[in-house]
């Protein structure tokens, strides 16, 4: 049998966001952002929750971000890393503020935009297609003082505006973008998603719905907007992707597994099928939360659905309806989705369970579901590193974990059929962890020299990954040992 190989022009790269590489986040004139003021330490998923309110860098509290590995000042360097293991895809987030630092500015942030059209043409000079991120949890403070984030339907028109800057200036050097990263985080870190911040009084699921609704309607009027500025660009949605299994086959565990599904998809619902699905707008009357909506907003989404459906997959997730099951079972730590521990799967070391062929009954599951292009944007394995005296990196677990998921990837495409436009790898370079806001959780294949207090020289090495991602890419996936 011949070497399964994937598509011609498939887009092999990585993934980085602007709050977790940059750095520089107050330098040349940038605002700040949500990401920019959550903390390193115990109290970094209550901020990034809404339940404990941050909106600025408080004494007494590290924030890893402010620096990150300083791509803003070595980003020639790192693509032309990039460049040397292959990539034909680089998937980055433009910083909010670092073009519009309050967020709604008449005036764009001059250095912002010249920042950024560096980076695209450096890109370019290596044949790498940038895929750009608008929105990577990146809400602007001053628009939270304002308006409470995305609350406020007036965010739409922020965003909007902060759009149509992006696509004058960078609709010659960009043709794929994402309108919001990982959009279904909104229902699990409110803050971090959507710079909400829970005030006492509120309902946070209405609260939490009428966001969900406003940035829908921004995705698609963005989508309109692309199109109509931009002839031939692409725009996709994305998900922060991974099945929910029943931990039995009891009919309960099997209806509570689809439950949390759709609380994932009812996102992706909206944008690539142009309408709230009836079991969604079902529930939010029961649970007496529906948004606002007019026949503008219902003609808005219709019209501007997605060209392609973007997903992280790091791992599958299990579920249970029995309540004594779940609190004797359940996942140990800040976990961001409420699930239990699936029996039949090893965990990394943060206590996330390796699923490979879960990435394959995922990209099944949302083609079957949407029958649009499907694009995995992140994956990775987040592990501890050790740098040998000769300035080596052996992650073997690395490699080994990425090989697994690119061989179910590649099942899912050449036996089943699922049309993939490519795989960016998440963290192609060592970056501050989202969840964790850790530099010791590494997912890179470049690894950088700093740790988590802040210490080290920023110098770049090639892991062993390295090498064999370069290979990976250069067959196009035929040879994955």
């Amino acid at each position: 049998m011949p070497n399964k190989v994937f598509p011609e022009g498939f887009l092999w790269g990585g993934a980085t966001a602007a709050n977790q590489c940059e750095g520089a986040y107050d330098a040349d004139g940038r605002g700040l952002s949500s990401v920019d003021v959550i903390p390193y330490g115990p109290e970094r998923m209550k901020v990034a929750r809404g339940e404990r309110k941050m909106l600025s860098c408080e004494e007494g509290y590290s924030y890893p971000s402010h620096e990150a590995i300083d791509l803003y000042h070595r980003y020639k360097e790192d693509i032309r890393l990039f460049a040397e293991m292959g990539f034909k895809c680089y998937r980055l987030s433009v910083a909010w503020t670092r073009i519009l630092p309050h967020g709604d500015d008449d005036e764009p942030n001059a250095a912002g935009i010249a920042f950024y059209r560096d980076i695209f043409e450096e890109c370019r000079k290596y044949g790498i297609e940038p895929l750009v991120t608008i929105d990577h949890f990146d809400t602007p403070i001053d628009l939270i003082l304002r308006y409470g984030g995305w609350k406020d339907r007036r965010m739409i028109d922020a965003y909007l505006k902060y759009c149509r800057v992006l696509f004058e200036n960078y609709g010659s050097l960009v043709k794929y973008w994402i309108t919001f990263n990982e959009i279904n985080m909104l229902l699990h870190m409110s803050f971090m998603g959507a710079g909400i911040v829970f005030e006492e009084g509120e309902n946070p699921e209405q609260v939490k719905y009428r966001a969900a609704h406003h940035e829908l309607l921004a995705s698609a009027k963005a989508v309109l907007m692309a199109h109509a500025m931009m002839p031939g660009s692409r725009l996709g949605c994305m998900l922060a992707a991974g099945q929910f299994y029943p931990y039995t086959c009891a009919p309960e565990d099997i209806w509570d597994g689809l439950e949390k599904d759709r609380d994932n998809y009812f996102f992706i619902d909206v944008q690539a099928r142009g309408a709230y699905p009836v079991w969604a707008w079902k529930r939010m009357e029961r649970a007496g939360v529906t948004p606002e909506m007019d026949a503008e907003d219902i003609a808005t989404l219709k019209a501007g659905t997605v060209d392609f459906v973007a997903f992280s997959y790091y791992a599958s997730r299990c579920t249970t309806a029995d309540p004594e099951v779940f609190a004797k079972h359940a996942r140990p730590g800040n976990a961001v989705f409420r699930a239990v521990v699936n029996p039949h799967l090893k965990n990394t070391e943060w206590g996330w369970q390796i699923d490979p062929l879960g990435l394959r009954v995922t990209a099944n599951t949302l083609y079957d579901r949407y029958q649009k292009p499907l694009f995995v944007v992140e994956n990775g394995l987040g592990a501890v590193d050790k740098v040998e005296e000769d300035g080596s990196i052996h992650d073997a677990y690395r490699i080994d974990y990425l090989r697994r998921h690119l061989e179910a990837l590649r099942d899912a495409v050449c036996e089943d059929g699922i049309p993939v436009m490519g795989y960016t790898a998440w963290g192609c370079i060592d970056l501050v962890s989202a969840s964790s806001g850790e530099m010791k959780k590494r997912y890179g294949m470049i690894y950088v020299d700093k740790d988590d207090a802040g210490g080290g020289t920023l110098e770049r090495l090639r892991k062993d990954s390295f090498y064999w991602y370069k290979k990976v890419i250069a067959t196009n996936g035929a040879d994955l040992d």
